[in-house]
């Protein structure tokens, strides 16, 4: 069994970061969606801007929002206005195709990729 990418949303902006709350990362559900993320799902979030990189879960946030909310102790990581990539894995015997959106500065996508 190996650990391979299956989901990833490329350049997202994050629309907010809510250090209150009690976790997570709120993703637009239409991204979700597109790359096969699920709410509650472990993720691994990458900033664009300064390298930070930090595990959480998805919530699912309104359809079509653009939202990336990055909450809870990510939020001191992570800040509203970064650019970031959100990641998910599966864990399989079997190579799999992953999807890759590319969305545009208000995170909708502009290209959606399997490879």
């Amino acid at each position: 069994m190996r650990q391979v990418l299956r989901s990833k949303i490329h350049r997202a902006k994050v629309t907010e970061a809510n250090p209150e709350y009690i976790g997570s990362i709120t993703i637009d559900e239409d991204l979700l969606d597109a790359v096969g993320l699920w709410a509650g799902e472990k993720v691994l979030v990458a900033s664009i801007d300064t390298g930070a990189r930090l595990e959480t879960y998805t919530l699912r946030g309104e359809r079509g929002s653009g939202i990336i909310c990055v909450n809870g102790a990510a939020a001191r990581l992570i800040n509203e206005g970064e650019l970031i990539i959100i990641i998910g894995f599966e864990i399989t015997d079997q190579p799999l195709k992953a999807k890759t959106a590319f969305v545009d500065s208000n995170n909708k996508i502009e290209k959606l990729v399997e490879s």
